[in-house]
């Protein structure tokens, strides 16, 4: 019984660790986001993080326009990354986890 104890606990322990190298690897994974036009540009990493904003000059000259394009496309941007990141989080900690009966 503790042997299956201590055997579970380390499966835990590996799949914490792939977890946590999962999360180091989605730093480097980029999302790019471009308005239809292509005036504004974001790229992201699937963890969330903004790495770059392009905005070309027309945009400058209208606030109200660059302000609706930024809360488009940085919601779309940040809706690619949440989805990438969540299935390769899923993917390791189903494939990480114990098989303990009745979970």
């Amino acid at each position: 019984m503790f042997g299956d104890m201590m055997g579970m606990m380390g499966k835990l322990k590996e799949a914490q660790q792939k977890i946590e190298d999962t999360k180091k690897r989605l730093n480097t994974v980029l999302v790019d986001q471009s308005s239809a036009d292509e005036l504004l540009k974001i790229t992201l990493t699937a963890n969330r993080e903004i790495k770059n904003i392009t905005i070309a000059d027309e945009l400058l000259k209208d606030k109200e326009q660059l302000e609706d394009y930024l809360i488009l496309n940085l919601n779309k941007a940040i809706a690619k990354a949440t989805q990438i990141n969540e299935s390769e989080l899923a993917a390791v900690a189903k494939e990480g986890m114990p098989n303990i009966p009745g979970l």
